[in-house]
């Protein structure tokens, strides 16, 4: 079962063909981290097709990534300062692999004339470990065992007469 703690990443990376396979594997350990080993493989490549467009075609190389996982559902952002390029100037074999290997995407401008490009993805079951039976908890019997015979009365002395 996954863990329903919630969790955050932001990275802001400067964008070049040999940090595309860095932030990859950055990615890769924090998914792994949150402990979401069949997120890997999608979130990576998706997140990489996004960082190769901003490479091929944008002038500003400046990216941030994000990615929050709420307990069921990893969201991932990639944001771009560039003015020029637009959600609708991007390859459509990138956006067509976003929307094959994620649950659900969308884009919208930011106030600084670029755009942020989201996808999530919903975790998989765990691959289930047989359970092993745990001994049952003691009943408050057994844990506070009842005295086998209360203590005997003290015999009463009698008090000396005062004169």
């Amino acid at each position: 079962m996954k863990t329903a703690a919630p969790c955050y990443y932001h990275l802001d990376v400067e964008v070049s063909p040999e940090r595309i396979g860095h932030v990859r594997r950055i990615l890769a350990a924090h998914l792994r981290y949150w402990n979401l080993e069949t997120l890997v493989e999608p979130v990576c490549h998706c997140a990489e097709v996004l960082l190769h467009t901003i490479d091929e075609h944008a002038a500003d190389k400046n990216t941030t990534l994000e990615m929050w996982w709420n307990g069921q559902h990893l969201i991932t952002a990639v944001q771009d300062s560039d003015q020029d390029v637009r959600p609708h100037y991007a390859p459509r074999g990138c956006l067509t692999q976003i929307a094959a290997m994620s649950d659900g995407w969308g884009c919208c401008a930011t106030n600084t004339g670029g755009k942020i490009i989201w996808f999530s993805r919903r975790a998989l079951a765990a691959d289930h470990a047989p359970l092993v039976p745990t001994a049952p908890w003691p009943t408050l019997r057994e844990a506070r065992p009842v005295p086998r015979a209360l203590p005997e009365p003290l015999p009463r002395v009698p008090e000396p007469a005062v004169s």
